[in-house]
């Protein structure tokens, strides 16, 4: 008699290794984020603890000083979750600094009106960009690059030089501070955290959200499920837009005046801020809470430039490149591990 021995094998999860599922982790990036931030800011308290690095204002000037590229970065989010790209950000950006100084000094428009307005040429920006990626199947490279050189002649059209705010309203909510117990948040502080909220929610528990992730996860099967493809990625460019403008004003609260080199380069800056915050550039898998934390990863690595002192600003660029690549990496690892 003959008998069959079967050889058992084992559940698929003892026989992962722990790397690989580790990698398989999407929320891998974001948790390598956060340690890296307390990483530095530990570094920085042992560092230049003689210096005030511990005081909790040099801790909320993180939030006061980078407020604008957080709104920024959360549209930027928007746009890289679905799969896209907008190049746009920082020239939408210079030109509603542009925008609002000419209204407020020039023209005499109240702070109040202007604002308004601001946000709406935005997010008209983002929603002109948004339909001609869609209808005309354009790249989204090309089409916010031609945005980019279109906001950055416009600002040249308002004018060639800088024009500066005098204007008290202006100074008012520019100074304008919300007390924590011996620090302070700046108002433009307040606004970015109170979008990111609203971008957390939108994202995470709204239908607008699952389909943001949807199209950028795969999208030729969120179009067989019959999700609305085009209005979605019309939406994610007009929020972009919304959230440039908005950043801009945010900017011009911070600088109150109005150049047409403001925030040359900033949409790089969002950019780098969502990738090291762990969203993939090829859409799909991301949070917006690691775009705040690659956001702190930026200013602190400013902050402790200042603290050190000898060090050049350039060191910014330079640990930005070594960030980026790094995560890059990381996104790399974690696609191929997917498709094994």
């Amino acid at each position: 008699m003959s008998a069959t021995t079967k050889t058992p094998t084992a559940p698929e999860s003892r026989t992962t290794p722990k790397a690989a599922r580790l990698l398989g982790d999407r929320r891998l990036p974001v948790l390598v984020t956060a340690a890296l931030f307390l990483a530095m800011y530990v570094g920085g308290l042992s560092r230049y603890a003689n210096y005030g690095f511990g005081e909790p204002q040099v801790f909320l000037n993180l939030f006061i000083d980078n407020g604008y590229l957080l709104v920024a970065a959360v549209g930027a989010t928007f746009v890289i979750l679905s799969g896209g790209i907008d190049l746009s950000v920082g020239s939408v950006i210079g030109f509603t600094t542009m925008f609002t100084a000419w209204l407020v000094e020039r023209q005499g428009l109240p702070i109040l009106v202007v604002i308004p307005m601001a946000l709406a040429v935005g997010a008209l920006g983002g929603f002109v960009m948004g339909y001609v990626i869609h209808n005309f199947e354009i790249q989204p490279f090309i089409v916010t690059l031609a945005g980019l050189f279109l906001f950055r002649g416009l600002c040249l059209v308002i004018s060639k030089e800088s024009i500066s705010i005098g204007d008290s309203s202006v100074s008012s909510m520019a100074q304008a501070q919300v007390s924590l117990g011996g620090a302070f948040l700046s108002i433009g502080a307040i606004v970015a955290l109170v979008v990111l909220g609203g971008a957390f929610y939108v994202l995470h528990y709204t239908r607008f959200g699952r389909r943001v992730y949807a199209i950028g996860g795969n999208e030729q099967s969120a179009l067989l499920m019959g999700l609305p493809q085009g209005g979605t990625k019309i939406a994610v460019y007009t929020v972009s837009g919304f959230c440039s403008a908005l950043a801009g004003l945010l900017f011009t609260l911070y600088i109150q005046s109005g150049d047409p080199l403001h925030a040359t380069g900033m949409e790089l800056d969002a950019i780098a801020a969502v990738v090291i915050g762990g969203t993939l550039l090829t859409g799909g898998s991301g949070y917006v809470l690691g775009t705040l934390f690659g956001v702190l990863v930026l200013g602190l690595i400013k902050s402790i430039i200042q603290f050190e002192g000898t060090l050049s600003s350039w060191w910014t660029k330079i640990a930005t490149g070594v960030l980026l690549c790094a995560f890059i990496l990381i996104q790399r690892a974690m696609t191929a591990r997917k498709k094994t």
